[in-house]
């Protein structure tokens, strides 16, 4: 049996010699998983030969951090057309269509597959357009369009499942409320566009910093907000003054101007902090940056 990819977010090309029944061929057709509820909506999986595996472990090749999802929820096999899945002792079962798997089954398109209480995918083949344009939309949906980072509302679900996951599993997560220093003046000074591109700048510099399975996202005006799955308050601390440096020691270069900024963050974290919401968590964060601001910026505080 083939072994699972590492990711199936990658750029190879799924050839089928003949689609499967239904399936509408623009071009060269792909099998996929679109998710259409939970936190992780949106987002398409390019089906690969072989043996993959849906579930909450971090080795699945789909992902699901839900509440109610195994570890090893579920498993998809592609064999050159046809493409099955199967339940894996999860707890809470595998269901296609509304009836629970009771064994192997071969998917046709448009089944809908629910994993735990909340996930749904769908079974579709898509060619590259298809792709492409899905992928543009679920970016607007999620991204925000100036930084390119994670927007608000998927940051806060996303939240509410890295919490859930800390929680159940006694794992540690912090939160780094971040905030660039004086902004309006530099919009007031420079003007909005200027603004703008050091908005865009310091997004990127924060996006370069962290781990991939960081979370990055925009909360709103000149704030940031970054989530660290397994990482507690100390090393949360140490990386939010690695970042503090790295962006005071930053030029910022708009049409023919240099411009500098600081940041200043607040940190929370659990277990330290005795947070058992996200609005918690976001708040104890947030009274946190609030201290670092309030005794002269360019700080970090917890």
């Amino acid at each position: 049996m083939a072994q699972p990819p590492e990711s199936w977010e990658d750029d190879t090309f799924l050839t089928a010699e003949r689609p499967l029944p239904g399936a509408a061929q623009i071009g060269e057709s792909h099998a996929y998983l679109t998710v259409l509820t939970g936190t992780m909506a949106g987002h398409m999986y390019k089906i690969p030969e072989g043996y993959s595996v849906i579930g909450r472990t971090q080795a699945a090749q789909l992902r699901i951090a839900e509440e109610g999802v195994s570890r090893r929820h579920a498993s998809v096999r592609r064999e050159g057309n046809a493409v099955f899945v199967d339940d894996l002792g999860s707890v809470n079962g595998t269901y296609v269509n509304g009836e629970r798997l009771a064994g192997a089954r071969g998917l046709e398109e448009g089944d809908k597959i629910q994993i735990g209480p909340v996930t749904v995918l769908r079974f579709a083949h898509h060619d590259e357009i298809d792709e492409r344009f899905h992928q543009r939309m679920v970016a607007s949906a999620l991204r925000d369009p100036l930084t390119r980072l994670f927007n608000k509302r998927y940051l806060l679900d996303r939240l509410d499942g890295e919490l859930r996951f800390a929680d159940r599993h006694g794992t540690a997560l912090s939160l780094l409320m971040i905030d660039f220093d004086h902004f309006k003046e530099l919009n007031d000074l420079h003007g909005h566009l200027a603004g703008d591109a050091a908005l865009a700048h310091l997004a990127a510099v924060l996006q370069r910093a962290v781990r991939n399975e960081d979370i990055v996202a925009r909360f709103g005006g000149e704030e940031f907000v970054i989530v660290l799955r397994a990482i507690e308050l100390e090393p949360a601390v140490a990386l939010g003054e690695r970042l503090r440096r790295l962006v005071e020691a930053t030029v910022i270069r708009y049409r023919g101007l240099e411009l500098r900024a600081t940041i200043s963050i607040g940190v929370a974290g659990i277990p330290t902090t005795r947070a058992e919401t996200v609005e918690q968590l976001v708040e104890a964060a947030d009274q946190a940056l609030y201290r670092a601001k309030h005794a002269g910026r360019n700080r970090v505080a917890r």
